[in-house]
């Protein structure tokens, strides 16, 4: 009986261990989300996003760029270093007046030791803005198959 309490000890022992979370030594990063979806947003809306970094870590997170994957994508990060613990975040800004699909990435470079390059995105969909005249009251379109000029 005493050999099955023992053994029952050490599996319990075994399992905790490897259920336990690792430590990183040195700083490390960790985000709320890889990926923003905006979603189908107007023409001219507000691109703005923020993703959360964490310093998972054990000594101070240094973000040193942030870089948008073209010129529509403006990211913002913070050149303080971010302490074990301490959280921060980066601001991406997306120009809505482009029409179409969006699917654009940031890349982070920093000094963790678990990704010093970790890469983040943001998607969804910018559609036009009907705005028909100078008061930006909407144009009413005509109905599939009418006709769109001329009187009947």
């Amino acid at each position: 009986m005493k050999q099955f309490f023992a053994a029952c000890a050490l599996m319990l022992g075994i399992v905790s261990l490897s259920m336990a979370q690792e430590v990183v030594t040195g700083p490390s990063i960790t985000l709320d989300k890889d990926v923003h979806d905006y979603g189908t947003i107007q023409q001219g809306a507000n691109g703005t996003c923020e993703f959360t970094v964490t310093n998972s870590g054990t000594e101070p997170l240094i973000i040193s760029r942030c870089k948008g994957s073209c010129g529509c994508t403006v990211p913002q990060c913070e050149k303080a270093p971010i302490a074990p613990g301490a959280t921060s975040a980066i601001t991406v800004k997306y120009d809505t007046k482009r029409i179409g699909p969006i699917n654009k990435s940031v890349t982070i470079t920093s000094n963790a030791s678990n990704e010093p390059t970790k890469v983040i995105r943001i998607k969804g969909k910018v559609e036009a803005s009907d705005l028909g005249n100078s008061g930006g009251v909407p144009v009413k379109q005509p109905a599939a198959g009418a006709p769109t000029t001329g009187k009947q």
